[in-house]
């Protein structure tokens, strides 16, 4: 099962990302301004889904997304840029409620378990 994270409520600042490209199989990638490129893989992100739903989910300490067992691969079916705020995601396990704000996304890579590329 993917690793899951405290999703924080407070939204620190942070600009938009310069280029966001999503491979639908694979993940996400954000280049921001700085130079810096951050990755997501597709299992993080939805395990990690911001909604209300999926918070109350990881909270009772259930999986959020397919099972880890399931035989469909996880893919995002459809995306969306939400004003110049975040990112939400239509999944093809049906789910598409999540909004993955700049600020949070940018927060998960610059913290201790960070994956930000220079």
């Amino acid at each position: 099962m993917g690793h899951t994270r405290a999703v924080p409520m407070d939204l620190p600042d942070a600009e938009a990302p310069v280029e966001v490209d999503l491979d639908r199989t694979h993940g996400l990638t954000l280049r921001w301004a700085d130079g810096t490129e951050s990755f997501f893989e597709l299992e993080e992100l939805r395990r990690n889904c911001p909604c209300a739903e999926c918070r109350g989910l990881r909270e009772q300490g259930q999986t959020v997304g397919p099972h880890p067992r399931s035989l469909v691969k996880l893919a995002a079916v459809d995306a969306a840029l939400v004003g110049a705020w975040g990112l939400s995601i239509t999944w093809n396990d049906g789910h598409s409620t999540g909004i993955y704000a700049w600020s949070i996304l940018r927060a998960w890579r610059e913290g201790p378990a960070g994956g930000t590329r220079e």
